[in-house]
């Protein structure tokens, strides 16, 4: 899937096209994230930060590549029953494979992995030194948010329609 069609913003795409041909990039868009791809997720919380950067005269570059690369790892093998450890990969660990990851495949700036170490504040205790990295957590925070909402309202509806068609036969 192309995820790139719909921004028609030539600079945004330039800027981070050596990430999105990315053989190993690109395998983020077969893991589901938030109810899509983390392809997906990464892309959206890149190009409003961007954006949002851009506006405010910030560094936009740094917050388009980072942006993309925020989510840039991997489930690790965990015991998923522990509440623990599921608890631990969300908050602090995968910033720190992000960060591992994309550093093995691209020059990062100091600014940059922060912006990626840096994007789970305040649930992680990290603390952002740029602006920059401030805008991608608040914006993965907004974007995560309405994805778990869409997310959670699909769920809503369908269990709806089962009580609906349950009930349904029910009377029969």
């Amino acid at each position: 899937m192309n995820h790139l069609e719909n921004i028609k913003d030539r600079k945004y795409k330039y800027i981070i096209s050596d990430i999105v041909d990315n053989p190993e990039f690109q395998k983020l868009d077969n893991i589901v994230h938030h109810g899509e791809t983390r392809f997906y997720h990464c892309l959206k919380v890149s190009y409003y930060s961007y954006k949002i950067s851009k506006f405010l005269k910030l560094d936009y570059k740094a917050v388009a590549r980072a942006g993309l690369l925020h989510d840039f790892y991997f489930d690790r093998t965990i015991n998923k029953n522990k509440t623990v450890d599921k608890i631990k990969l969300f908050s602090t660990q995968h910033p720190k494979d992000a960060v591992k990851n994309a550093t093995k495949h691209f020059d990062l700036s100091k600014k940059e992995e922060d912006i990626i170490a840096t994007h789970m504040f305040p649930i992680d205790y990290k603390i952002p030194k740029y602006m920059e990295s401030w805008i991608v957590s608040f914006t993965d925070k907004i974007i995560s948010f309405k994805e778990f909402g869409i997310k959670l309202n699909y769920k809503i509806y369908a269990a709806l329609n089962i009580w609906v068609i349950l009930f349904i036969n029910i009377k029969k």
